[in-house]
């Protein structure tokens, strides 16, 4: 039931990307405007974890899944019916809610099951989300491909109400433990200041970056986000704990969560798109099935370096393993930014940026354990994981950004150059991160008990998508 949850997961992720141009064709819109399918799963999914992990800590655990699960499944109709971009976006945002499932599924791992079936547990559902991933990009591209873009959310639909009805019978219920209290403004301001912030960096470029909405936007979301902060460091109970960020290490790790994070989605809403592009105009003209599996080596690379990483993180620590991984990363975002005269060379890029991420998101939770009491390492895993998200909107949001800018006037297509600059930004965010780790102490202690770290590596291996372990 547990690895499901994270499977399904999987399922609304790849209900993104993939699918960006088909839905922008089918209801006769941009593609920067399509983008906002993809885009705003991701902002929900960075406002929703740390709330429903907060629901979830208490003796409810069982009853909130229910209600995520059923949510997802409202989304996925609403989704699926042809009512208009407007009304699919709707439906993308509440399944961008169970994004903050995987969390929950790996707390229910570590406290219902024995310590040595919570290990293999935990590590099933990090590979099932990172297979699932890479599988779920082509299958639901297929399904689309044969039924149109309806069909692959009425796939989610039915997906979600299996996964209601197996909860309903076999999700365990949490021991008595004493609810958190939900910090409700600090959701609501956190969600105000990233929303506003995405829409004026999303439209920006259509209304003029000097215009009044996007000025105001900006403005709303610098103070919204000011507040959020001002409001998280004097909250009794924050939503996020922004005080575990003091320090080299903790600042270090989730700096480096945002700016992989935004590097990672750079890649991932670009490539299916130019896949898909006519020929003519500088694309492939792949069907969306093919468009899904130039992503597919990204996951499994991803996957593969994750294990690789948590050798190496052991052997030769974070200082080591991080700027390796920025150096990999950024390799890959340099390949797409200057080769794209072959398909096979998406399928390369796609394949070392997934190296990339998979080593930097595995190496992650070993810097933080390392940074952190043990008594804080779940809220300082749970503000990495809304910073990974964080990065993975922003990605989203500024790839349609720089292609829109980069399209001419009377073109539904951009030029190549916006592809070319989406690889230098993906570039120029690697090397921010290299310099940021490669300050990092030489030495740095490590937890007496090794248990957290082997856990926490293991919910890593999930990237990148797969939410870390609270």
């Amino acid at each position: 039931m547990l690895v499901f949850l994270a499977m399904l997961v999987a399922v609304i992720s790849s209900l993104g990307a993939p699918l960006v141009p088909a839905i922008a064709e089918a209801n006769g819109v941009s593609v920067t405007d399509a983008q906002w399918s993809l885009t705003i799963a991701l902002l929900v999914g960075a406002v929703a974890t740390p709330v429903i992990g907060r629901l979830g800590d208490g003796r409810h655990r069982r009853t909130v899944v229910l209600v995520v699960l059923a949510v997802v499944l409202a989304g996925s109709v609403l989704a699926a019916l042809p009512l208009g971009l407007g009304w699919l976006i709707a439906g993308r945002g509440l399944q961008g809610v169970g994004m903050g499932l995987t969390p929950l599924a790996i707390a229910t791992a570590r406290t219902a099951l024995s310590v040595e079936r919570s290990r293999t547990t935990v590590a099933a559902l990090s590979v099932t989300v990172a297979a699932g991933v890479g599988l779920g990009y082509p299958l639901t591209g297929a399904i689309a491909e044969l039924g149109g873009i309806h069909a692959a959310f009425w796939f989610g639909a039915a997906a979600s109400a299996v996964a209601l009805v197996a909860a309903a019978v076999v999700y365990p219920p949490s021991g008595d433990v004493p609810p958190r209290r939900l910090d409700l403004l600090g959701a609501a301001l956190l969600g105000t200041g990233l929303a506003t912030a995405l829409l004026a960096l999303a439209e920006g470029e259509s209304w003029g970056w000097t215009s009044p909405a996007v000025l105001g936007l900006a403005a709303v979301a610098a103070v919204a986000l000011a507040c959020w902060v001002v409001w998280q460091l004097r909250a009794p109970a924050p939503l996020v704990d922004l005080r575990l960020a003091r320090g080299r290490d903790a600042a270090s790790a989730h700096g480096t969560a945002l700016l992989a994070g935004l590097s990672n989605y750079l890649l991932l809403s670009s490539v299916p798109r130019l896949a898909q592009e006519p020929v003519a105009a500088g694309g492939f003209g792949t069907s969306i099935v093919v468009a899904g599996l130039v992503l597919l080596p990204f996951s499994l690379a991803s996957f593969s370096a994750s294990r690789i990483a948590a050798r190496l993180d052991r052997s030769h620590g974070p200082r080591v393993v991080l700027p390796l991984a920025a150096l990999v990363l950024g390799a890959g975002q340099l390949l797409f930014a200057l080769l794209r005269d072959e398909l096979w060379q998406l399928f390369l890029a796609s394949t070392v940026v997934g190296l990339g991420v998979g080593t930097m998101f595995a190496a992650l939770p070993g810097l933080i354990v390392r940074a952190v009491p043990k008594s804080e390492t779940g809220s300082a895993m749970s503000l990495n994981q809304v910073l990974r998200y964080v990065g993975f909107s922003l990605g989203s949001a500024l790839s349609a950004t720089v292609l829109e800018a980069a399209t001419p006037d009377g073109s539904a297509f951009p030029a190549g150059s916006g592809y070319t600059t989406i690889g230098w930004i993906g570039v120029g965010a690697c090397v921010a991160v290299g310099l940021l780790t490669a300050v990092l102490p030489t030495t740095a202690r490590r937890p007496a008990q090794p248990e957290v770290p082997a856990s926490a590596s293991a919910d890593a291996a999930a990237a990148p998508h797969g939410p870390a372990a609270r």
